[in-house]
């Protein structure tokens, strides 16, 4: 009898998500784990087959994460984090002005126009509407809000969202843009936003981005070699380095769950999900 094949689902944000979990397959297979994946458009879609027998485990977002867990509570399950890369620990997100802007503060924003990545987007929409919150701005009554509301269903991984504010930043369509603090930079590097176009105003507090879910049920032991393969990888490995570049990371960390309370917060405040995950966004489309 064959040994049971471990079923990952992952979101097909980009072409290159087929690269990644070819080669993490390929890597499983060598190692004696039988491996396979399912792409899913959203990661809403993805959630709900964690909870229908589908999926052992998920590449989930942070927002798709707190769906997860509130959907597994609801029910008396329990899902977890196992891994996440050394690079989805202790994000910041950035507030951003251009230069020649005369905003100096947070509190300048009142009665101006702010754009923010896509509406599911956690770390360029939630967790910077999250922040303005803690600092007294509310939307619509403080500030204005527009949406760069693009892909939706894939929480902002694309990050075309950001890009598009980040452009409308530098024509003068908005104030201010919220973008996850790598963005700002690779937005710089690449010339979106030119080098000393723009001023940082404000961060957000520190929070985590990805990590693997396990579903109610996920039988342990794979689950455990899977957790285990990650944990060795190398990057000074030749045959392991291509995959983790390809995936953005160094080192798999055990996963935790400490960094997901800004985006619990905001998702209440926001309304997104319920307490049992259920959808409430009216605009919303995935």
């Amino acid at each position: 009898m064959s040994e049971p094949v471990l079923i990952m689902g992952a979101v097909a944000y980009a072409p290159k998500v087929v690269t990644i979990w070819e080669g993490f397959k390929a890597f499983f297979a060598k190692n004696g784990l039988p491996f396979d994946y399912v792409l899913y458009s959203n990661y809403e879609r993805q959630v709900q087959a964690q909870f229908d027998g589908t999926l052992h485990l998920a590449w989930n977002s942070p927002l798709a994460w707190v769906r997860a867990d509130r959907i597994a509570r609801s029910r008396g399950q329990q899902v977890q984090a196992v891994a996440m890369r050394d690079t989805d620990c202790d994000l910041r997100s950035a507030i951003v002005v251009r230069a020649d802007s005369p905003i100096q503060t947070l509190a300048d924003l009142r009665g101006k126009t702010v754009g923010m990545g896509a509406l599911d987007s956690p770390q360029a929409t939630l967790i910077p509407l999250d922040h303005l919150r803690t600092e007294g701005l509310v939307k619509p009554r403080d500030f204005l809000l527009r949406y760069f509301d693009v892909l939706g269903g894939k929480h902002g991984d694309h990050i075309g969202g950001e890009r598009d504010a980040a452009v409308a930043l530098m024509a003068g369509e908005v104030d201010a843009c919220c973008l996850i603090d790598g963005n700002h930079l690779a937005f710089g590097l690449d010339g979106t936003l030119p080098s000393g176009s723009t001023r940082v105003i404000a961060r957000t507090g520190a929070y985590d981005h990805c990590n693997f879910t396990t579903s109610p049920g996920a039988p342990a032991e794979p689950i455990e070699r899977f957790v285990s393969l990650l944990m060795a990888m190398r990057w000074d490995d030749p045959q392991v380095r291509p995959l983790l570049e390809l995936e953005g990371l160094r080192e798999w960390r055990a996963g935790r769950t400490s960094g997901y309370a800004l985006l619990e917060r905001a998702v209440d405040d926001e309304n997104f999900y319920s307490r049992d995950g259920a959808i409430l966004n009216p605009d919303y489309r995935y």
